[in-house]
């Protein structure tokens, strides 16, 4: 098969087209750095020709309230020119609980990019992962102050990229799934132990504090960011990842 990985040079778009070439495919990489732009569709219908699937792993430069307009504007021109195609399989990557966190823009623009998908032309899949494990750092900075690191206690499910990578090629190389999988890390934690955890094994000299009002996760409300259900469980834990 012929997969037009968009994004295909970050995180986890590298090792989806590693994977899928591993495994007998050819999944051929596209970005602003290979002449794609998905704002403008500058070199789209190149990018999707002779594909039997897209895997649209874009991601808004900002977390703010222009987040919306460029899931809007890339999906738009991504489905517009697979459809063109003849593409039979579209996969985007998602989170967790996106349609359970109104108060973070980010969150609800990437529950329209859901929307668009779903509604659009093209056979499609949504994998949802829960909070990457290569996050938690930035989170924990975004809520330090001075050798203070502020962090609520919401349930977090870290999962590592890696097996985000591996659940988002099996998908891709399959048959649509019209629906959406989620998959989550095998532990839940609350932020503030995950803080606690992370410093433990990668001690800098701060401290972690409850505070419930602190950072962008003070917004979630209970545990909609866990898998439940019939969820995916991957394999790594966090503090393996860790060591």
């Amino acid at each position: 098969m012929k997969f037009a990985v968009i994004g295909g040079t970050g995180r986890i778009g590298s090792q989806v087209v590693k994977k899928l070439n591993a495994a007998g495919h050819e999944a051929v990489p596209h970005s602003p750095s290979t002449g794609v732009d998905v704002i403008t569709g500058q070199g789209l219908e190149e990018a999707v020709a002779g594909a039997d699937t897209v895997v649209n792993l874009t991601n808004s430069p900002t977390f703010d309230d222009a987040s919306p307009a460029f899931f809007q504007t890339s999906m738009d021109n991504l489905l517009a020119a697979g459809h063109k195609a003849g593409v039979g399989h579209f996969v985007i990557l998602s989170i967790v609980g996106t349609d359970q966190v109104p108060d973070l823009a980010y969150y609800r623009a990437k529950a329209l990019q859901e929307d668009i998908l779903k509604a659009g032309p093209i056979p499609y899949s949504i994998v949802r992962a829960t909070q990457f494990m290569e996050f938690i750092d930035a989170i924990m900075s975004m809520s330090t102050e001075g050798d203070t690191v502020r962090l609520p206690t919401t349930p977090i499910q870290p999962i590592a990229a890696q097996d985000v990578s591996d659940t988002v090629a099996e998908v891709a190389a399959g048959t649509p799934l019209d629906g959406t999988l989620n998959v989550g890390g095998p532990d839940v934690h609350p932020l503030d132990e995950l803080g606690r955890i992370t410093l433990n094994a990668r001690p800098d000299g701060r401290t972690v504090v409850t505070d419930d009002t602190a950072g962008m996760f003070a917004a979630v409300d209970g545990d909609v960011l866990t898998t439940k259900g019939d969820a995916r469980i991957a394999p790594t834990h966090y503090t393996d990842w860790l060591t």
